[in-house]
């Protein structure tokens, strides 16, 4: 189904904050010039695991992304971040600006590296950082586990980039670029050394150039990851209030499952 004439209000609300996997879904907006509001979703105070957000996201995470330029005028609600970025070119990206058409080998593959991002790099980058950041007590194991299992996953990236030369799929950038390239300018947080990836430093940069990751990874606040890293002390005190507001999440999230 095509999308109906724009209302004058944005049809589409984006529920998101400050995250690798949050900016994935507002550049990806921003790359296909998408009108959208934004609703700041304040993680660190479990405003995602209030009633009203569990009705779009039953699992409590962000980001969400509601839409209501269907027919029916009722909204569609999407979550997980590969899930909302299919959707999105699918039914926007007509000229396939950052997509391909559907049936051609392009498709498949781009999907291909969807797919790694969301099942491998994610969550095993996402528990390097647990690990290196979050969790009450520095147990060796879990961090060299992940931060190994996310170097080898960054090798993996590094070889297809170095044989493609420029982007993961074809010529152009696409979702698939998109979906790694928060976690990847995130990756001194992991504890990875990206110096050690020419081809993905590369490409790290070449995707920062867009006019769309631009604008996108600062949605909804200014994305400092970069800054951040090169302050120590300022690195340490993020993590620590980070960690606070982790641990009593992960306490919660336990208590109401018994």
């Amino acid at each position: 189904m095509a999308p109906t004439e724009q209302h004058q209000e944005p049809s589409i609300t984006l529920y998101t904050t400050q995250t690798p996997n949050g900016i994935k879904i507002s550049i990806t907006l921003e790359e296909l010039n998408i009108p959208y509001k934004v609703h700041k979703i304040e993680i660190s105070k479990n405003v995602q695991k209030e009633d009203w957000f569990l009705a779009i996201n039953p699992n409590g995470r962000i980001p969400a992304l509601t839409d209501l330029s269907f027919s029916d005028g009722q909204p569609i609600h999407l979550f997980e971040s590969g899930s909302i970025m299919q959707y999105l070119v699918s039914r926007y990206d007509t000229d396939y600006k950052i997509s391909y058409p559907p049936g051609t080998r392009e498709f498949y593959e781009m999907n291909n590296w969807l797919f790694f991002q969301n099942a491998g790099v994610g969550p095993m980058q996402g528990q390097a950082n647990h690990f290196t950041r979050y969790a009450p007590e520095k147990i060796e194991y879990g961090i060299l586990r992940y931060q190994n299992e996310t170097r080898r996953l960054y090798g993996v990236l590094n070889r297809r980039l170095t044989a493609t030369g420029a982007y993961l799929v074809g010529d152009k950038c696409t979702i698939a670029d998109i979906a790694h390239w928060g976690w990847v300018a995130s990756a001194g947080w992991s504890g990875i050394d990206i110096d050690e990836f020419p081809a993905l430093k590369a490409w790290e940069d070449r995707m920062a150039s867009r006019p769309g990751v631009e604008k996108g990874r600062h949605v909804p606040d200014p994305h400092k990851i970069k800054e951040l890293l090169k302050d120590k002390e300022k690195m340490e005190r993020h993590a620590e209030e980070s960690r606070k507001w982790v641990q009593a999440g992960m306490k919660e999230d336990a208590r109401k499952e018994k």
